[in-house]
């Protein structure tokens, strides 16, 4: 096998793989009925002037499943990351007793979870949409090859073994998706 052709399989398994690694982190958002620090990594708090992620202005834990404590760097964020928190649209009403935020996760209605499932599905559809791009893009370069000399066999082969990655990463979207519905649909 040719550099050119280990080059192209190497850059298509890295980039499926940054697809499914974007899945993973995308599902870590999404609420499954008990209290993860995740559940707040998308929201944006306003600190002195800038536009910063709630991690990077508080200490956030969960020390049990049904609750998420919000301890910032410094007491005058208190008011701003709550009302960043609430204005997130993550149906949370957090509780300021002074010192830290107080949130209580409550428990998933039979509808909600069917809600997380669809948007589940929907961004494991739209991450195949991405692996199929990937794929289609790599056939490109495989064709490109036949013009900088290397043979017809050789080249396919090359695409026999990128449609072979694109069903296995396929297949990983398929279990992670299956996994997280089994998660969320579990009361």
């Amino acid at each position: 096998m040719s550099e050119y052709v280990m080059m192209v399989m190497e850059e298509t398994t890295e980039r499926m793989e940054a697809v499914v690694t974007f899945l993973t982190k995308e599902f870590q958002k999404l609420r499954a009925g008990k209290a993860s620090p995740d559940m707040l990594s998308g929201v944006k708090v306003e600190c002195y002037g800038t536009i910063m992620p709630i991690n990077q202005v508080a200490n956030v834990n969960a020390p049990d499943a049904k609750q998420i404590i919000v301890q910032p760097w410094d007491k005058n964020m208190l008011s701003p990351l709550e009302k960043a928190i609430r204005n997130a649209n993550l149906g949370f009403n957090p509780i300021n007793n002074g010192e830290v935020l107080r949130i209580l996760v409550p428990a998933l209605t039979e509808e909600r979870r069917k809600d997380i499932v669809k948007k589940a599905r929907q961004d494991a559809e739209q991450a195949k949409v991405s692996i199929r791009t990937v794929r289609k893009t790599a056939n490109d370069m495989a064709k490109d090859l036949k013009d900088d000399g290397v043979s017809e066999d050789e080249t396919k082969k090359l695409e026999d073994k990128i449609q072979e990655r694109t069903t296995e990463y396929t297949k990983k979207i398929d279990a992670i998706l299956e996994a997280k519905e089994a998660e969320v649909m579990t009361i």
